[in-house]
């Protein structure tokens, strides 16, 4: 199957998603190679049509076991012409349950037809030092079996064609899992004002522009999606997630999923 460029979509609030779809095709080594970063709000809608021998490498983080809404929406800026795809979803430990299915079918809608499919871990956003859940992963282990991902991809791309593409399956159930209802009052991080220099770092990285700084820092609770690129990136450790609800999630987390769960992958039934 000719392939003659490689082009990197993903949702990666945290650049976990983001590290894993890199290293896939880093072990490709196909050229050339360009990214679609979907995580910042856009200033307008777009489309962006992937040419027919360009693989796509879609990445997304599993929220709840299901793709984020958010994630969901940007996804239709991107429309395939029947070219191959390789589906992806990074989840924090516990299960990603319908979320690799929902990618797939939702690339399938959008014009791909899906050669490979993995779940990789990443460490939860609620993790903390205190309670860590799959700390420091991706690690170098999970890179490793990315690349080596990377390089099966491509070895079934210079043995198969679109024609002869098998069927992909992967685990998931439809209809998918239910979303839980959004709370009256939704749990956001805040902002501890002693540490805070108001320069406006965490504003800059939200997926949905819930964040205004001016002489304070205010979040809409109803545009966040507790996807904690906020207090990731907030260099003075400023923001925090302390909402009880969130600890409550997070320490029944550690508590019941810190075993080490390792990547899976999938191919079509020839693999």
């Amino acid at each position: 199957m000719p392939v003659n460029a490689v082009k990197l979509v993903y949702f990666s609030p945290t650049h976990t998603t983001q590290r894993i779809v890199e290293s896939i095709a880093q072990g490709m080594d196909i050229r050339p190679l360009s990214s679609l970063d979907l995580t910042l709000p856009p200033g307008a809608n777009q489309t962006l049509e992937v040419d027919r021998d360009t693989l796509a490498i879609i990445g997304v983080p599993v929220y709840g076991g299901r793709l984020p809404v958010v994630a969901v929406q940007r996804l239709q800026w991107v429309l395939g012409d029947g070219g191959p795809a390789v589906i992806v979803v990074v989840y924090g430990n516990r299960a990603y349950e319908d979320a690799l299915l929902e990618l797939k079918d939702m690339a399938l809608a959008r014009g791909f037809v899906p050669m490979a499919g993995a779940a990789f871990i990443g460490e939860h956003s609620y993790s903390t030092t205190a309670m860590p859940i799959a700390p420091g992963r991706p690690d170098a282990e999970d890179i490793a079996r990315a690349m080596a991902f990377g390089q099966q991809v491509r070895a079934r791309l210079l043995q198969t064609s679109m024609v002869n593409l098998p069927p992909l399956d992967v685990p998931g159930h439809f209809p998918y899992k239910e979303r839980r209802p959004a709370p009256a009052s939704p749990p956001t991080p805040t902002t501890i004002a002693d540490l805070c220099t108001l320069c406006g770092r965490c504003a800059a990285v939200c997926p949905t522009a819930a964040i205004t700084v001016s002489e304070t820092v205010i979040t809409k609770a109803t545009a966040c999606i507790a996807c904690c690129a906020c207090t990731r990136a907030c260099p003075t450790g400023a923001r925090v997630m302390e909402d009880p609800r969130i600890r409550q999630t997070a320490t029944w987390l550690y508590e019941n999923h810190s075993a080490r769960k390792e990547p899976e992958i999938f191919f079509g039934d020839r693999g």
